[in-house]
């Protein structure tokens, strides 16, 4: 199957008082039934115990022979072999004799492959206006994506329309085995206890997780939208070609745009996520008469900003199918230079904000990610010379994320796979256990 759908809006990093001065866990008895719904705190990082080292390499490296995973893993071949019989033996790995050396003798030559036809993961990304379910396979690609708009009516409503629609989406896959579901969403996420507070939605404590568990009878893990991404560039990026900082004690800093802004930051091979909730860089001091003189950054660069500008100076109509933001950048590719101007305008803001993050964390490696970026690649060097003008420590590149205009698909994506990849035995054994009236 191909993806063919377009990129969902997300929603603001916004972290309000009340919800960090809170903590919603299955341990203070706010949502004491999350243990019971199978709801798992995401795996964001790069694991290092032995099967998910093993697992890993035939991930990336496939197919792979046992002795090739134990020189790029370090285990000695004894615990190779180990592992690579337990991951047969869940199903995970599976044997390509057929790839064998001609004349090798014994097994250990013989390469193994991740087993991904059998199985597939759930991954739903919430966006304030756009809702994208997408399946994913245990090598971490997207096999086919559908999007809404996002439910609404309130919140119990949404709720359960949100999960009769991952149900009925399920039900296509008859030759594949569903073993996890992966959401995202802005506004502030409990991973422990799978509530979210989404002012933008009107929720509050929304019980995305428990439904989704209760539904569909499979683990669920919820992130922050930027830090899942985040989490995507560290951990499916490398087989895209995206660099190692954030991975053996590197630094990497994320930073997205479109609707709404927000970063994440990864640390040694985890992103960091505080327990208070994610952190915001919406209310950083910008300057712009062009595109709106709110003095925020997210006020100032959102699509909304751009389109309202554009409408102000009849770019494009002020309603109709052609009142976008698809319109305004239809509008400059056709030499439209007021179009020009405004995009070039939130280039020049984003590409200073960016350096004011360098600047005060100065990471190994800076990724930008969002449709702000992405969707019109013909400005991104206006964003490359205003940060050069702007950052105080010299030069540094600014890497694009490795997706595209499908980083919030592989976001969700990577939420549902972090906990096979950081533990691939424990998270078959917790996908088996699934509640028999559900599945």
């Amino acid at each position: 199957m191909t993806v063919t759908a377009s990129p969902s809006i997300v929603t603001a990093r916004q972290t309000p008082a009340s919800h960090a001065a809170r903590t919603l866990s299955p341990a203070n008895g706010r949502y004491p039934q999350a243990r019971r719904l199978n709801i798992v705190a995401p795996s964001l990082r790069v694991a290092d115990a032995a099967a998910a080292a093993v697992f890993g390499a035939a991930r990336t490296r496939g197919p792979i022979a046992r002795d090739v995973v134990a020189k790029v893993t370090g285990l000695s071949i004894a615990t190779v072999n180990r592992q690579v019989t337990a991951l047969l033996d869940a199903g995970l790995l599976r044997e390509r004799a057929d790839l064998a050396v001609s004349g090798a003798i014994g097994r250990p030559r013989v390469p193994v492959e991740v087993n991904h036809e059998p199985f597939l993961t759930l991954a739903v990304h919430i966006g304030a206006r756009t809702t994208s379910i997408a399946a994913t396979d245990l090598i971490g690609r997207t096999l086919d994506v559908v999007e809404m708009p996002t439910p609404r009516g309130t919140q119990n409503a949404a709720l359960a329309s949100l999960a009769g629609s991952a149900r009925r989406y399920l039900s296509r896959w008859h030759r594949r085995r569903p073993l996890w579901i992966g959401v995202t969403a802005g506004g502030v996420v409990d991973s422990a206890t799978g509530l979210v507070d989404h002012p933008r939605l009107g929720w509050t404590e929304a019980p995305v997780g428990p439904v989704l568990a209760e539904t569909l009878g499979l683990p669920v893990s919820l992130a922050s939208h930027v830090d899942a991404m985040a989490g995507a560039e560290l951990l499916l990026g490398a087989r895209r070609g995206a660099g190692d900082a954030g991975r053996e004690g590197g630094t990497s800093l994320y930073v997205y745009a479109r609707e709404t802004v927000g970063y994440a930051l990864s640390i040694a091979g985890r992103v960091h996520s505080p327990s208070s909730g994610p952190g915001t860089i919406a209310g950083l001091p910008v300057q712009s008469d062009i595109l709106g003189d709110t003095g925020q950054l997210e006020s100032t660069v959102s699509d909304e900003a751009v389109l309202s500008a554009a409408r102000r100076l009849h770019v494009v109509p002020a309603e109709g199918p052609s009142s976008t933001i698809g319109g305004v950048l239809r509008a400059a590719r056709g030499g439209n230079e007021e179009a020009s101007g405004l995009l070039a305008e939130r280039a020049r803001v984003l590409g200073e904000a960016l350096a004011l993050l360098r600047d005060m964390l100065n990471p190994d490696d800076l990724v930008v990610g969002g449709q702000a970026f992405t969707e019109y690649p013909e400005g991104f060097g206006l964003v490359e010379d205003a940060f050069a003008r702007r950052s105080a420590l010299g030069t540094r590149d600014i890497r694009v994320t490795s997706f595209g205009n499908r980083i919030q698909e592989a976001g969700a994506g990577v939420v549902s796979l972090g906990g096979l990849y950081a533990d691939p035995i424990g998270a078959m054994r917790r996908a088996n256990s699934r509640r028999p009236e559900s599945a």
